[in-house]
């Protein structure tokens, strides 16, 4: 099997791992696009996910803590981001990894689409950072493109109704760029 999607999920944590490096200490607690979480609120999110999918690929069931509790970030969150990053880039490479089945927060699913969900979710919330702490993405077009098609095909499958995790999609030029289609895609409005 490829491992382009699990080289697209390191492409897509170095970048985020560059926004939070570059997260000044007086942000952490400024809003994001995401109106119930702070910049560390979305930072921590992304960190007990890495987390949690790297524990899961190694037969670790759930969350190890209470994620609305739980903090992954200590003193050093930019650190511990990269640090879970890392962990989560090494189980994925693992031989057979993306044909595991794992128990996901969102139910069974294979390595395979949990690496896709991953890209998308770091992908999208480095947006959210980026922007709440005026900083740009730096997110290659290509990994995008391929994060928005995987998107695509999931929407398509699961529906959108008001139960769902994500506000409706937002309007945005047909010519916008690839992270601008895909965060106007999950109920962001792109700048």
């Amino acid at each position: 099997m490829t491992t382009a999607p699990v080289d697209d999920l390191d492409t897509s944590l170095q970048a985020v791992g560059d926004i939070v490096a570059g997260i000044r200490a007086d942000q952490w607690q400024s809003a994001t696009p995401c109106s119930a979480w702070s910049v560390r609120d979305v930072t921590n999110h992304l960190a007990l996910g890495n987390k949690l999918f790297a524990g899961l690929l190694a037969g670790k069931p759930g969350y190890p803590l209470d994620p609305g509790r739980a903090d992954a970030l200590g003193d050093d969150p930019a650190g511990a981001y990269r640090t879970h990053a890392s962990d989560i880039v090494t189980a994925f490479r693992r031989p057979g990894a993306l044909e595991q089945v794992i128990e996901a927060p969102v139910g069974a699913i294979p390595g395979i689409a949990a690496v896709q969900l991953r890209t998308v979710e770091d992908l999208v919330h480095g947006w959210d950072l980026a922007t709440a702490t005026g900083q740009r993405v730096d997110y290659p077009d290509a990994v995008v493109e391929r994060a928005l098609a995987f998107t695509h095909q999931q929407l398509a499958s699961m529906g959108r109704g008001d139960d769902g995790p994500f506000a409706p999609p937002q309007p945005h030029p047909d010519d916008a760029a690839p992270i601008d289609r895909l965060v106007a895609l999950l109920g962001r409005r792109p700048g």
